[in-house]
């Protein structure tokens, strides 16, 4: 897809990541809506770069399919959805239930929500776009923090059913899968296991994700070291949950 003219919703797009994407697209020539539950965030990068802002708590059905509605009604079809907000909940076995709940409901089902909504009038339309962003958490797991390992294994599961389901049919689907990037959810983690490859820039992980919608790919890894580290799982697993193990030593328990 090239994204010059093209109409593109970015979920999360007060900060880190979403930010990122949005001005890289705008700079592509896109029609860039920046929706956040930080309404002003989202107005504040929307402002910058000539975009439109509106709010979505993406925890809440009805406000997915409301920025659906709206930017379909006011503003065009959708071309390309990033389906990009996401929270981090640290912890393991002592995580609370209602805990589990709210990051069960941002990490995945909103991403349900979205095609559900979605989906079917890009398929009436012939086609269109939705972009994931999971975490290398999704195709690797993440010591110390459960919730989250578990959340995003389960996006990058639900995109891949998407792409087998209706792949064929027009839709497109790309799924982001990058180690540590520097935002408000890594700030105060610069030094753990995340960051074990180094923490990218915002503006690093949108060009990737501009190269790979361009090509329609569906894995974006802007850690290159992550495809190694999935190859190694893959031929010798119980290798790899040694040295998960090892990691989970050092920048867990060691802590």
């Amino acid at each position: 897809m090239n994204l010059n003219g093209k109409t593109v919703v970015i979920t999360g797009a007060a900060g880190g990541i979403g930010k990122g994407l949005a001005e890289r697209f705008s700079n592509e020539g896109a029609i860039v809506v920046c929706a956040d539950i930080d309404e002003d965030g989202a107005h504040r990068v929307a402002a910058a770069i000539g975009g439109h802002a509106l709010r979505c708590d993406v925890s809440d059905e009805a406000n997915v399919k409301d920025l659906i509605d709206t930017v379909e009604d006011d503003i065009g079809p959708i071309d390309l959805f990033c389906a990009n907000a996401g929270i981090l909940t640290l912890g393991g076995l002592e995580v609370p239930d209602e805990d589990w709940d709210r990051i069960w409901k941002i990490n995945v089902m909103s991403h349900v929500w979205t095609a559900r909504h979605l989906a079917p009038r890009m398929l009436e339309r012939g086609g269109g776009y939705i972009m994931t962003t999971a975490s290398a958490a999704g195709l690797l797991n993440q010591p110390g923090a459960a919730p989250y390992g578990v959340t995003k294994h389960a996006a990058v599961g639900f995109a891949e059913w998407l792409s087998l389901t209706y792949g064929h049919k027009g839709l497109r689907v790309s799924v982001l899968c990058p180690q540590a990037v520097r935002s408000e959810m890594t700030r105060g983690h610069e030094v753990s296991v995340a960051s074990i490859d180094g923490m990218l820039e915002p503006e690093h992980v949108a060009q990737a994700c501009v190269e790979a919608i361009e090509t329609e790919q569906f894995l974006i890894l802007p850690h290159p070291q992550v495809l190694d580290y999935m190859r190694h799982k893959s031929a010798n697993y119980e290798r790899w949950l040694g040295g998960m193990r090892k990691l989970n030593q050092q920048f867990v328990e060691g802590s």
